[in-house]
């Protein structure tokens, strides 16, 4: 366990929103699915409505699940100051945002999925901006 709960620099922060944002949707999207599933602006079905091989809802509480997981990673790498793995975020996140962004234009997925893309982009940026910061500063 890490010595001290505390985030030490800019690169950290950009890891610690990422890990709290990844964590929380995450634990949303377990115990209210619904939510996720309007904010990502896809349609709502009543469970009774589903036909019975519709695993929306059991997609949903897996990569929920997921998401929960990946929030305590990062947040933990953030308390551990694990730099090597915030930049290997950086090219992943990027590979998300390819991903994600090229469902929605190829038609697998509704608009409001971009916003997911997008919010990876942002995020791979800003840490990669925030390491790229603290190695220049290393060497002067």
């Amino acid at each position: 366990m890490p010595r001290e709960w505390k985030i030490r620099d800019a690169a950290g922060w950009t890891m610690a929103v990422f890990g709290a944002m990844a964590l929380l949707l995450g634990a949303l999207g377990i115990l209210f699915p619904h939510l996720v599933l309007r904010s990502l602006n896809f349609e709502i079905v009543p469970r009774a409505a589903r036909a019975s091989h519709d695993y929306t809802l059991t997609f949903l509480l897996a990569s929920s699940m997921a998401s929960f997981n990946m929030g305590v990673y990062y947040l933990l790498a953030v308390f551990s100051d694990w730099k090597a793995f915030y930049g290997w975020t950086v090219p992943f996140r990027m590979l998300t945002f390819v991903v994600f962004t090229t469902a929605v234009l190829l038609g697998y997925a509704p608009g409001g999925f971009l916003g997911v893309g997008l919010w990876e982009l942002a995020g791979a940026v800003a840490t990669g901006i925030a390491l790229r910061r603290e190695r220049t500063a290393q060497v002067d």
